[in-house]
C-alpha cells in the first residue's frame, strides 16, 4: 500500500481535509463533533504524516485531537506552505485547494513532528501574548496624548491607559504566581535572569514561547527566533545578509534584553562595540548581539549553569 499524507486547512468554522493518493477529502466543522469525524477519517487512512498550518490558534484543538490518538502531527508556518504552492505552480487559493497543497507539502517536505504544547504551557503562553498585546495598546494610547488638545479626548485616553495598566499589572501577578507554582519554570527563569540584561518579561517570553531553548544547536535556536542571517548570493554577487521569519514575540523580547545588555552586560557590550567599531551598522550589530545573547542563554539552559557561575561576571 502507498504511503498516505494528510493536509488539513483550518479556518475559524471549518476543517478541510485532503489525502494524498487520490482519496476523497472531507469538510467538517471546527468543533468537538467535527474533530471526532476528522480524527476517525484520518485514523482510518493510517497516515505517515498530518500537516496543519498555524492559524492564530484555530488549529490547536484539532491538532490536539489528532495527537491524542497518537497520530504524527506537524503544525507548520503558513508562509512556508504558500511559498511551496507558488514554487509548484499552484496560484489558486481555496480551502479545498489549500488542504490538497498541505497534503502535497507533507509528502514532499516531510516536516518534523514535534510534541504539542501541554495545556498548562499553552495557557501560560497565551497570557504572555496577551500581555504583549496590552503593552502595544497602552503605547498606542499614550501616543494619542500628543495628538489632541480636547479635554474630553485627553481624559478618555488617560482613563484607557490606566485601565490597560491595571490589566497588565494583574497579568504580571498571575504570571509570577504560575512560575512560582512550577519548580521547573522557576528554575529556568532564575537561570535566564542570571544574565545581565534579561529581566522578568524576557525570561517569561522565552519560557512560554521558546520551549526548545537548551535542546537545539545554536544555529537552529537562532533560526527559530528569526535571528539567523540568510545569504543572498548569486555567482560572484554577494548580497546583504538579512534575518526573516521566526517567532516575532521571542525576537522582540531578545532585542529589548540586548539593548539592556549593551548598557549593563560587559560581554554583550564589548561584542556590540567591537562590531560597530569594525564598521557594522548599529542595527546589524544589534541583531548580531541579540543572536549572541540567545546563544549564551541556550548554553545556560543546556548546561544548567547560571551566568555568574559560568562566567564570573
Amino acid at each position: 500500500m502507498s504511503e498516505v499524507f494528510v493536509g488539513i486547512d483550518v479556518s475559524k468554522d471549518w476543517l478541510d481535509v485532503a489525502f494524498s493518493g487520490g482519496r476523497s477529502g472531507l469538510r467538517v466543522a471546527n468543533d468537538a463533533k467535527g474533530h471526532e469525524a476528522m480524527v476517525k477519517a484520518v485514523t482510518e487512512s493510517t497516515p505517515m504524516l498530518v500537516v496543519l498550518e498555524a492559524t492564530g490558534g484555530y488549529q490547536r484543538a484539532a491538532a490536539a485531537a489528532l495527537a491524542a490518538e497518537g497520530l504524527p502531527v506537524a503544525v507548520v508556518n503558513p508562509r512556508q506552505v504558500r511559498d511551496f504552492a507558488k514554487a509548484t505552480g499552484i496560484l489558486a487559493k481555496t480551502d479545498r485547494i489549500d488542504a490538497a497543497v498541505l497534503a502535497r507539502f507533507a509528502q514532499t517536505i516531510r516536516p518534523d513532528v514535534r510534541p504539542l504544547a501541554d495545556p498548562e504551557r499553552q495557557s501560560f503562553a497565551d497570557l504572555v501574548v496577551r500581555r504583549r498585546q496590552l503593552v502595544l495598546m497602552r503605547d498606542a494610547e499614550k501616543n494619542r496624548l500628543g495628538q489632541s488638545q480636547d479635554t474630553r479626548v485627553l481624559r478618555s485616553v488617560r482613563a484607557m491607559v490606566r485601565a490597560i495598566e491595571e490589566q497588565i499589572a494583574a497579568l504580571d501577578e498571575e504570571l509570577g504566581e504560575r512560575i512560582k507554582k512550577s519548580p521547573v519554570w522557576q528554575h529556568k527563569v532564575d537561570l535566564l535572569k542570571s544574565v545581565k540584561g534579561v529581566g522578568d518579561q524576557t525570561a517569561r517570553v522565552l519560557v512560554a514561547e521558546l520551549p526548545e531553548l537548551g535542546s537545539l544547536s545554536r544555529q537552529r535556536i537562532a533560526s527559530l527566533a528569526g535571528l539567523a542571517p540568510f545569504s543572498n548570493d548569486s555567482g560572484t554577487f554577494r548580497g546583504q545578509r538579512s534575518i526573516r521569519g521566526g517567532r516575532e514575540g521571542v525576537r522582540r523580547a531578545l532585542f529589548m534584553a540586548t539593548l539592556a545588555g549593551i548598557r549593563y552586560n560587559p560581554v554583550i557590550r564589548e561584542y556590540y562595540q567591537r562590531l560597530v567599531a569594525g564598521g557594522k551598522r548599529k542595527k546589524v550589530a544589534l541583531i548580531a548581539a541579540a543572536r549572541k545573547l540567545l546563544v549564551i542563554l541556550n548554553a545556560i539552559i543546556r548546561t544548567d549553569t547560571p551566568w555568574r557561575a559560568a562566567n564570573g561576571a
